[in-house]
């Protein structure tokens, strides 16, 4: 029950809290061998929600979006470790294949973006021939959050496309497809995440007919915001700050990691990191040096230099990594300082 309500990304507030903080005790001295063995092999030293939101939930995930659902279920029947390890490690593999069409999938849309003027456009509406159905909502979803722009996939095999579409707060991608219905088959979900399905002949009055929704709601003037919780200065870049807020676990929807905002840093050094995707910084506050790791942050490295006084927004975390123990500063956002 606890690995379902973190999975499913589910508030976890009120008695959904109390489920995913007894389930995770439970869940860290588990009879299921099956349970055992996938969190095994999934690297996770630490049972926390981290845990199951990104080491059990996206393998469990893999084997519906590719097809082998009742792998997932014999891997939680079993009683054989033999058994369990096979299935876990087809597990790995449909991961890694998911993982392998989501970023062709991305890398496609992204090519097809670059023939258009996406500063003008309200919506994202795309689609391929034979892209995989499984994973065209999260690829929507990561172009979302890249563009900050409503966005559709649709993945056309011969003449019907079967789409998944997810939306930015404030716009209510279900009723948008409700008046746009004239030109789809089937259509359901609700104001952030949807399904559809269509004739490959009305593909391009639906995407006219959904811009024109979308700019009638003033997308444009949507952006956005990052909340945060407190100011911090140096005196809580420290191991004890970070354990304090541990007691705040687990974290999920509704209950979201802390987010600080931490002024005027001095940058010591700034590089990009994983071809350009990653950005790492070491930052000066007098005689404190902090490091701060930005992912899918790393185009920031051209726009900074040393030296450069900045604000950061971000959350407090420790690095674990060869032995040591870094504190270090996951980035969510950085601007100049004022």
């Amino acid at each position: 029950m606890c690995v379902g309500t973190i999975s499913d990304i589910v508030p976890l507030v009120d008695e959904n809290r109390v489920i995913a903080k007894l389930g995770l005790k439970l869940v860290a001295q588990t009879k299921n061998i099956g349970l055992r063995e996938l969190i095994l092999q999934s690297g996770y030293k630490k049972i926390d929600s981290n845990t199951i939101s990104f080491g059990v939930a996206p393998r469990i995930n893999a084997c519906g979006r590719m097809g082998y659902q009742e792998e997932a279920l014999d891997l939680f029947l079993t009683n054989n470790i033999e058994k369990a390890r096979e299935i876990t490690v087809r597990l790995n593999e449909y991961n890694l294949e998911r993982q392998t069409k989501e970023k062709c999938i991305f890398d496609q849309a992204i090519k097809e973006l670059q023939k258009e003027d996406i500063e003008k456009l309200n919506t994202i509406v795309l689609s391929g021939d034979n892209w995989h159905h499984g994973v065209i909502g999260i690829v929507a979803s990561k172009l979302t959050e890249k563009f900050y722009k409503p966005t559709i996939l649709i993945c056309f095999e011969g003449d019907i496309g079967k789409g998944s579409g997810r939306s930015l707060p404030g716009f209510d991608l279900h009723e948008a497809l409700v008046e746009s219905s004239t030109y789809l088959e089937k259509y359901g979900g609700h104001e952030m995440a949807v399904g559809l399905s269509l004739k490959k002949e009305k593909y391009n009055d639906f995407k006219l007919a959904f811009e024109k929704i979308a700019k009638s709601k003033n997308i444009q003037q949507m952006v956005p915001v990052i909340k945060i919780d407190s100011i911090i200065t140096s005196k809580d870049v420290n191991k004890k700050t970070i354990e304090d807020l541990e007691m705040l676990e687990p974290f999920g929807e509704k209950n979201k990691v802390p987010i600080f905002v931490y002024k005027n840093l001095k940058i010591d050094s700034i590089r990009a990191l994983s071809e350009g995707k990653h950005l790492k910084l070491t930052l000066k506050d007098d005689n404190l040096l902090i490091n701060a790791i930005g992912f899918n942050l790393g185009y920031l490295s051209e726009e900074y230099l040393i030296g450069d006084k900045i604000d950061i927004v971000g959350n407090l975390e420790i690095n674990k990594y060869g032995g040591e123990e870094i504190i270090q500063i996951n980035l969510k956002d950085v601007m100049k300082s004022i």
